[in-house]
This record gives C-alpha cells, sequence and structure tokens, in this order.
C-alpha cells in the first residue's frame, strides 16, 4: 500500500513539472515565435517553429498546450515560447 501512494506522489510530482513547461495563454501573444506541436506530430512530439497569427483558445490554460494559428496556417498546440 505505501508502495503505490509513493509511485502516485512520484506521477503526480512530474505531471506538476510537465504542466509547469506549458506555456499559458496570458503568456502567448499575436506576434511572438513558438514552437507548437501539430495533430499528426503528437506520438512523435515533432515541434514546429512559428510566428503566432491567432491565439485559438479561450480558456488561460490547457494541458496539452495553448492552440494557436502560425503565420504558415498550420495549426498546433504551444509547447514553447521561443
Amino acid at each position: 500500500m505505501v508502495g503505490l501512494i509513493k509511485q502516485r506522489l512520484r506521477i503526480s510530482c512530474l505531471f506538476q513539472i510537465l504542466l509547469n513547461d506549458i506555456p499559458s495563454r496570458n503568456k502567448i501573444t499575436v506576434g511572438m515565435m513558438v514552437q507548437i506541436v501539430q495533430k499528426q506530430d503528437q506520438r512523435t512530439g515533432n515541434l514546429t517553429n512559428g510566428k503566432v497569427k491567432r491565439i485559438l483558445t479561450s480558456s488561460n490554460f490547457h494541458s496539452h498546450g495553448i492552440k494557436v494559428e502560425l503565420d504558415s496556417g498550420k495549426i498546433g498546440r504551444v509547447q514553447k515560447i521561443i
């Protein structure tokens, strides 16, 4: 039982670290350079660089990243701000 609690605590801590790395909506502005993951790249984790044209997610936070459209027309979720 104690081992299960420790394992859940470790997973919870790792999840919080991952969530802290994903920028919230109030940190993203139109015109800034970001790295996104597109839908077809979610399994591989390939990131695409570009400049934000529109912010598509209305809430301040999303666990997979804020969805944006880049100047190139590509749509994906922001993983990092460059």
